[in-house]
């Protein structure tokens, strides 16, 4: 019989249980890192360096793919490629920053996956401000929870979302202070929004905040916070998980040396 491929080896013994501590197993470690972690790849210190040196890489490959509804029926898919997201990721920074938001700021992002929704995410990444994800499957309570505990001063939002979004109001609105729709925003949501001293655009509107500006962009750090990413909450409120740079930099080394190690890349 072959000998069965192994993918874990042991790095550490169990110990026996003391007056003072408990007994504990063996720890285990995946067999390609069984010397050690890997280091986080050079020149990489940020989420925004590993988007920035891909577009420096890949500058004309397909990154981001949106499918038209054509009669009811979804079309094919229509393609950006790494530099014209970039491009793009440039004009929505710009446009964050032209309303007063910077480093630091939490940003919310409310919907399903789309192509707004990775580059308002980029754009956060870009000046610093902090990410923090509205999964489009929890409802206003859990919503609203959110915003007020993180603190989200602007929040982007699917336009089906929207109607969503603003039952969260009056609460939300102590942080709250402008909306963004990836869609269109029709003239009584901007009037719901308007009387609770808010402020909200769509995405065309919003993008030519910035048209003619340009702001540098921040100097980031492996520690910096880029997201906050709450649980679901289905046991009680959800929580918030802070994620640094460096951890998700640390986990793409890991993912570097496992490819490495199977022969792919």
């Amino acid at each position: 019989m072959a000998e069965q491929k192994r993918f874990i080896i042991e790095v550490e013994k169990a110990k026996e249980a003391t007056q003072d501590t408990p007994s504990r197993g063996p720890a285990y470690r995946s067999i390609y890192a069984k010397d050690g972690f890997p280091a986080p790849i050079q020149g990489l210190d940020s989420c925004w360096d590993v988007f920035r040196l891909s577009v420096e890489k890949y500058p004309n490959n397909p990154m981001l793919g949106t499918r038209e509804i054509v009669d009811g029926k979804h079309g094919k898919y229509k393609w950006l490629t790494y530099k014209e997201v970039y491009d793009m990721v440039i004009k929505v920074g710009n446009s964050i920053r032209s309303c007063g938001y910077g480093e630091g700021v939490k940003c919310g992002i409310y919907g399903a996956n789309s192509a707004e929704w990775i580059m308002s995410m980029e754009a956060c990444n870009a000046h610093g401000l902090l990410c923090v994800p509205l999964y489009d499957t929890l409802g206003f309570g859990a919503i609203e929870f959110i915003i007020s505990h993180a603190e989200v001063s602007i929040a982007f939002a699917e336009e089906k979302k929207i109607p969503e979004l603003l039952k969260t109001f009056p609460n939300a609105t102590k942080y709250l202070k402008t909306i963004v729709s990836f869609g269109k925003v029709t003239p009584e949501q901007k009037q719901e929004v308007e009387k609770f001293g808010l402020t909200i655009y769509s995405w065309s509107e919003f993008l030519q905040l910035g048209e003619s500006q340009s702001f540098d962009l921040p100097t980031k750090q492996r520690s910096d916070i880029c997201t906050i990413m709450y649980t679901s909450g289905t046991t009680g409120d959800p929580k918030g998980v802070l994620i640094s740079n460096e951890s998700i930099i640390t986990l793409l080394a890991g993912v570097k040396r496992l490819l490495e190690s199977v022969n792919e890349k």
